[in-house]
């Protein structure tokens, strides 16, 4: 089963905001949020939250990168939420800190707002049109950590540097639940998966493969969906073969463009990107994304323009 909504998806999980770049809220009596969406989003997620939780509120945010979706409204999450600590991993910490990081998520995180206001079912006037507005990490988390939200219910840490330097997955062992986002692909609105290894190949799919050995009947992808019981197996397997593909076809096409990698692009751009009707990521941030991953194997593949 696959859930592609917001609200109650089971085992005191809920989606927030907008399917496409959710927030999580995990419930319990210490409720914690996993990842921060777009910076536009905040007051949707804010409402979703007070609306499951009533009077009370998010104790954690746990992190799983800093891409400007994913950590987008942290900073109206920690005005909203006064005290509530943002989890990450140390190399997220030093990113954010980075004034060309910071660039980048102002200008995509300003470019993102009318695809937003343009969502079937999004109230424009509930939008935030402030910039984004960088943050600090209060907690620095390791691989292998574990973090004990109650007596029966804990959140493990795992390193999932592949998709970026920074990332990491958490799982929920006592619920089956896994905040994989990226580190395991994304699943888009007509059936593909696409491989998001940004920085390591290998490690992206050692990665996939070490986390389809965990017990998980609810994975968490970044973007538009939740895979949910006998599913996720599947997924894990899909995704592998995705990512294998990917790189054949990458190294087939290096092969036909005699090493122009922005041919290249541009070809795999026709079939990953151009043919989806989304809603998906700027065009800006996809290009930006793609040319990273094929220039990645390029280099391994030893093909040069």
């Amino acid at each position: 089963m696959i859930f592609g909504e917001t609200g109650y998806v089971g085992k005191g999980l809920y989606v927030l905001g907008l399917p496409w770049t959710p927030s999580y809220l995990l419930d319990c009596s210490r409720p914690v949020l996993f990842e921060a969406g777009f910076s536009c989003v905040g007051r949707l997620y804010e409402e979703d939250i007070r609306k499951f939780l009533k009077e009370r509120k998010p104790e954690m945010l746990f992190l799983t990168h800093v891409h400007y979706d994913h950590c987008g409204a942290v900073t109206y999450f920690k005005k909203v939420f006064p005290g509530i600590k943002v989890a990450a991993s140390s190399r997220a910490a030093e990113i954010i800190k980075r004034p060309n990081a910071q660039k980048l998520m102002k200008d995509l995180s300003s470019n993102i707002i009318p695809r937003v206001a343009a969502v079937n079912g999004i109230n424009p006037n509930k939008l935030l049109y402030e910039p984004f507005k960088p943050f600090e990490v209060d907690i620095i988390l390791e691989n292998g950590q574990v973090i004990q939200l109650t007596e029966d219910i804990s959140v493990e840490v795992i390193s999932t540097a592949g998709h970026t330097r920074d990332q990491l997955s958490y799982y929920i062992p006592e619920r089956k639940i896994l905040f994989a986002t990226e580190s395991v692909g994304n699943l888009d609105r007509i059936g593909q998966i696409i491989p998001e290894f940004l920085v390591d190949f290998e490690l992206y799919v050692t990665n996939i493969k070490r986390l389809s050995l965990l017990d998980v009947e609810v994975l968490c992808l970044g973007h538009q969906f939740v895979v949910l019981n006998s599913d996720v197996k599947e997924f894990f397997s899909s995704s592998i073969k995705e990512a294998e593909l990917f790189k054949s076809r990458v190294e087939k096409l290096l092969i036909e463009e005699n090493g122009d990698i922005n041919r290249v692009v541009t070809r795999i751009k026709a079939i990953e990107y151009d043919i989806n009707p989304g809603p998906k990521q700027l065009e800006q941030a996809y290009f930006i994304n793609l040319t990273t991953r094929v220039t990645h194997l390029a280099k391994k593949l030893k093909y040069s323009h």
